[in-house]
Parts: structure tokens; sequence; C-alpha cells
């Protein structure tokens, strides 16, 4: 895959750039409590696709590599190429049969070479732009009887979910995202009829929302969260310091009653006889 240029987001700023920078003391540790919150269903979901011995796998996004070692030794797949902008994470733990790219999948000039049995991408494509694009993109790269597998976020908070310290905290972190790094949930639940445009046939979706209770891995995923997009989400005018401060009590209290954001994951698989 040779990718091509893309447009900024609102103000100019990237993922890992403008907030949650991987450099910054206690960000693969964030990372990590979102991976606590989602690994096991992610795995669940691809073993049910097959993925096993003799797969060659691309993780796209890879973050601190937990989805790409448990491939490796829980799956048993050949290999996994790990790509991400910043791989520091990657490369602190070498794992046999774990290859890593330090690249950005929307950049000119980054080539990924050959095809995979399984694609995967999980909380990626929703900070991108250009989203369509990179999913034909990804669809390439699968090989005839493999598989694509995307999983985003899906937010729940609607304009009829009571206002409380978290509704308030979590609708500032969406606009905040939005204005600083172009972040889009909105267009995810339109993955299904996207990877059916890219040909990918069957295609199926589900939605998992882990439960908000006090010291859980995503109640502390999002309180870490908060605390780094803090910037963005005083700059939306929504929140203030104080309220930001009281969502994160909230979280961590049996008080909260709240629904998390759920994680979309849909797949699709390239008919057998299609030869890219």
């Amino acid at each position: 895959m040779t990718t091509a240029p893309h447009g900024d987001a609102p103000d100019g700023g990237r993922y890992g750039e403008a907030v949650f920078r991987p450099e910054q003391a206690g960000e693969d540790e964030r990372v990590d409590f979102g991976a606590l919150a989602y690994d096991d269903i992610t795995m669940a979901r691809l073993r049910e696709l097959g993925v096993g011995p003799g797969w060659r796998c691309l993780d796209v996004g890879a973050g601190t590599g937990t989805v790409s070692r448990r491939l490796l030794e829980e799956a048993g797949v050949e290999s996994v190429l790990a790509v991400d902008r910043d791989v520091r994470f990657l490369t602190e733990r070498p794992t046999p049969g774990l290859d890593v790219l330090e690249g950005d999948i929307t950049a000119p000039g980054l080539v990924v070479s050959g095809h995979f049995r399984l694609v995967h991408a999980r909380f990626v494509l929703m900070h991108l732009p250009e989203r369509e694009r990179l999913i034909s993109a990804l669809a390439d790269l699968v090989e005839p009887g493999g598989v694509l597998v995307l999983s985003d976020a899906v937010d729940l908070t609607s304009d009829r979910t009571p206002t409380t310290p978290y509704t308030e905290v979590m609708r500032a972190m969406w606009r905040g995202l939005a204005d600083s790094i172009g972040t889009d949930v909105s267009w995810v639940p339109a993955y299904p009829d996207l990877l059916r445009e890219a040909g990918l046939r069957p295609v199926a979706a589900e939605i998992h929302v882990p439960p908000l209770v006090p010291g859980s891995p995503i109640s502390r995923f999002w309180a870490d969260t908060w605390e780094r997009g803090r910037g963005a989400m005083l700059a939306t005018g929504l929140v203030d310091d104080a309220a930001i401060d009281a969502g994160i009590l909230y979280l961590g209290s049996v008080e909260c009653a709240a629904l998390s954001a759920g994680m979309l994951t849909v797949w699709g698989r390239k008919p057998a006889g299609d030869q890219g």
C-alpha cells in the first residue's frame, strides 16, 4: 500500500501531537487501560473468524502492541506486522514473529508490502480524515479469503441522555477532539456499508460496551483521557476545570450510572476468487 496526502485537522493538530503524546509520562499506561477493557473482546472475535496458525497479519495503529503480541502468543499466527506513527512502545519488548514499521498510514510514500490474511485496526480511523479512502486501501491489503477487521468508538451520550458529571465531560471531550485533531465518531455506524463498498463479503458487525464501575480499566482509561485532553476540552467552553474534576470523581464513585462509549467492530472477508 502506498498512501496519498490528506487534509489537516481543523486546527492542524494530530493524534499523538496535539493530544495524547507518546512521550508524555504514563501514556502507555493510559493505552493499556483501554487494552484491558477491550482486548479480550477483540481476541474472541478474531479467533471466531479463524485467526490462527499460518496467518500473516497486519495490525495498524498497534499502540503498545497488546493485540499484536496476543495474536502471536495466544492465537499462534505466523507473523504480525505492527504499524504505528511512533513505535517506542512496540520495540520495548521484542517478540518472535513481530515486525515493527514506523509510519503514518495517511502519509505519502509509506509502503506496506504484500497481502495479509488479517488486516486489523482499532481506534485508529476515527481520528483520521479521508476515512473512506483508507478503508478501501486497507481492504486492498487483504489477501483472497482473508478478513478486514475494524473497531472504533460509538458515542452513546445522545441529546436525550440525562446530564451528569460524566455526560457533561464526555460531550466536551468529543467536541474538543473534533476541534483539535479532527476526531469524528458520527460516521462509525456506516462501517458495514463501507466494507461492502470495498468489495468485502460477507460483512457483519457487533458493539461491546464495557461497564463503568469504580476502578475498572475503562473508568481509569476515561479519567486519564480527560486529564490528557483537558486543554482541548477547556477550549470548547463547554466545561471548566471544576467540571472535569467532578467528572473524574464521578467515574470513581458508586454514584456513577452511565454508558461508556461503545466499541463497534465490523468485519468483512475478501472473496476467495478476488485477486485484487
